[in-house]
């Protein structure tokens, strides 16, 4: 008989962690073997027991889910996580990715979605809805936002004009509108405002 698929849940509700607990047991190649409830306690329960996949949430207390996807990854770099989360935003979905995770799944996804997931995950393989899978693609085409940028950004979403923004980081205006230029250009935008709600959109800022 083949050994079953392993899942820790890593999810700080007890009734999600639950009610997945409770989905994931009816099949009989997969067991849930451990839960935890923040970020911070996610290698800990990952040396414990040693999952086949970790299906980890993004918005945890103490490590965030990307920040302890590193974690684990860095303790083991054959370790398997499949983002599990709520929230789409591709900056999120992307920083899961490059910390390490093998896949995301949307919590509204259908239980047939969430068990080829998994399986997929824990054979080696990678997944994320098709049209994530696009976007995400799409996306990384074009020219990635500098911390600076997303600095300049998150000033314009608060209602920062340029001279207020060269005052703060004491540089000219002009190197500011270069800045919004680039913003503009690489976010599609036609002004600060469509770029302010497309950053949102993306989750580069969060306002």
């Amino acid at each position: 008989m083949r050994a079953p698929l392993t899942v820790l849940i890593v999810d700080d509700h007890f009734v999600v962690r639950s009610g997945l607990g409770a989905a994931l047991e009816v099949e009989d190649d997969i067991q849930v073997i451990g839960e935890a409830k923040r970020g911070d306690e996610a290698l800990a329960a990952y040396q414990r027991w040693q999952p086949s996949v970790v299906l980890m949430d993004l918005q945890l207390p103490g490590l965030t889910g990307v920040q302890a996807t590193a974690a684990l990854v860095a303790h083991d770099v054959n370790a398997r996580v499949l983002v599990y989360s709520t929230f789409v935003h591709e900056d999120d979905v992307q920083s899961a990715l490059d910390a390490g995770a093998s896949g995301f799944v949307q919590k509204s996804a259908s239980r047939d979605e969430l068990l080829k997931a998994l399986r997929r995950v824990a054979a080696g393989g990678t997944y994320l809805p098709p049209e994530l899978d696009q976007h995400l693609a799409n996306l990384r085409l074009c020219a990635a936002v500098t911390s600076r940028e997303r600095e300049i950004l998150e000033l314009i979403a608060h209602g920062h004009a340029n001279k207020q923004i060269a005052a703060l980081f004491e540089i000219s205006e002009d190197t500011v509108k270069r800045h919004v230029s680039h913003i503009l250009e690489k976010l599609g935008a036609h002004d600060r405002a469509q770029a302010t709600a497309e950053a949102i959109r993306r989750g580069i800022i969060k306002v």
